[in-house]
């Protein structure tokens, strides 16, 4: 599940450098955004944890229903107190739908337990690295934009396709790894937005991050799965 990255505010300057306010209200977008961040993150676990006990159902394509909604309120909010609350109902309902895959791995593959940590485990480290790389640098990644919405839109119309007409086996496997190519960019390119003021609301950046993250743990946990003939 992901939105389209064009459309940023921003604070550069004419040259593209930022001026020493605007470098202050990035740290502070930054600090805010890895703050909420965290939050959701732990909430969503949380809520899978609440679905994996219940044993809820997959929504199906229910849930990209759901999310665009929910994606929307928050976009419409995303100035107010409301858009906060639209990002934990974004992110907590995204934890439930996480429920029935790692019920399905806990409870079906034998070393399903192992994998999920270790789908987690290389989550974090791509997210640490790619964030490392943006800060470290401070390169302006903007130009990645045109190449990762039509990937994103590409890989998102492919695997619909798929789901609908017997998306599995060595289909599946190779749409995970071009989603984790994708998602990987798309940390990298999102990071570089707060950093050099292409992105000045935390909310969204806080939502971009967030479901690269979810996006990338999908896809591993999937590609480790089916690599292990699982």
């Amino acid at each position: 599940m992901q939105h389209n990255p064009i459309q940023r505010g921003s604070s550069r300057t004419a040259y593209g450098a930022p001026t020493a306010e605007s470098a202050l209200a990035t740290n502070k977008v930054l600090r805010n955004t890895y703050m909420l961040l965290s939050m959701t993150l732990l909430f969503s676990a949380a809520m899978a944890g609440v679905s994996i006990a219940l044993k809820l159902p997959s929504f199906g394509l229910l849930s990209l229903a759901v999310y665009f909604g929910l994606l929307f309120l928050t976009n419409k909010f995303k100035n107010s107190a409301i858009g906060i609350l639209c990002v934990f109902a974004l992110t907590g309902f995204l934890g439930l739908s996480l429920g029935p895959l790692l019920t399905m791995f806990l409870e079906g593959v034998p070393n399903g337990g192992e994998l999920v940590m270790t789908a987690l485990g290389a989550t974090g480290a791509v997210f640490a690295g790619m964030s490392a790389i943006a800060l470290t640098t401070r390169k302006d990644f903007s130009f990645m934009s045109g190449f990762l919405t039509v990937g994103i839109l590409g890989a998102f119309a492919v695997s619909l396709i798929g789901y609908f007409f017997g998306g599995l086996g060595a289909y599946q496997l190779l749409m995970s790894y071009v989603w984790v190519a994708l998602m990987a960019g798309y940390m990298l390119y999102t990071t570089s937005e707060i950093i050099n003021g292409g992105e000045t609301n935390y909310l969204m950046a806080t939502v971009s991050l967030y479901v690269a993250i979810y996006n990338m743990f999908v896809n591993l946990l999937m590609i480790f799965g089916m690599g292990g003939d699982d």
